[in-house]
């Protein structure tokens, strides 16, 4: 098992790691859509996942993988109303690459963020 670590995508905010590597898998904890340089968070949901998913795409790098190793995603909504905003930035990142992925709404997410997403990468 080995932590990955990247400094572009911001730090944890509790006792865990922004990722674990297990053999060739890599499992991402949720990404906020925290800017890892100036600590801001944008204010709409289409900004916000565009944040989560390069942070992801941060720490993918960080392990020597990218997008088109992710097998599944997890994306967390406060309002299920931002599905279609966060579905396109998500269909734009992801292009013809379709891992599967679970959406749902939750009543509350840290730093009281629209959206968190996490997932999980394979290196084949």
């Amino acid at each position: 098992m080995k932590i990955i670590n990247s400094n572009n995508a911001p730090k944890a905010i509790g006792p865990y790691s922004q990722a674990v590597l297990s053999g060739n898998t890599l499992y991402v904890s949720g990404q906020l859509p925290i800017n890892p340089i100036t600590n801001e968070i944008p204010n709409d949901a289409s900004s916000q996942t565009y944040q989560c998913l390069k942070n992801i795409e941060a720490i993918l790098k960080e392990a020597l993988m990218n997008l088109k190793d992710v097998v599944k995603c997890t994306v967390l909504l406060k309002d299920m109303n931002h599905f279609n905003d966060m579905n396109k930035v998500y269909q734009d990142f992801f292009n013809d690459h379709k891992p599967a992925r679970m959406a749902y709404e939750v009543s509350r997410l840290p730093k009281d963020v629209l959206i968190e997403i996490d997932c999980i990468a394979v290196k084949e």
